[in-house]
């Protein structure tokens, strides 16, 4: 078993806290139960994909709607 240590929300870290008391478990076991029920979620859209990852296809935008001579401007414009 692999130990890990996270940081929680004061409030978050109440609740849990309350929850573990009405359950009489512990928060480490409460956090397994919790993990084990996102794994189960994602378990189709994250565990199963390709562990390979391929560049998109790239797709024509078109011609460039500017001049030359105003790529520079363009180029260091800050939008706002």
């Amino acid at each position: 078993m692999k130990k890990v240590q996270i940081q929680l929300p004061d409030p978050l870290a109440r609740d849990l806290a309350k929850i573990t008391d009405q359950l009489d478990i512990s928060l480490a076991e409460l956090l397994r139960r919790g993990a084990e029920y996102m794994r189960r979620c994602y378990s189709g859209q994250l565990l199963e994909a390709s562990t390979t990852w391929k560049a998109p296809q790239p797709r024509t935008l078109g011609r460039f709607k500017s001049s030359l001579k105003n790529w520079r401007q363009i180029g260091n414009s800050r939008e706002e």
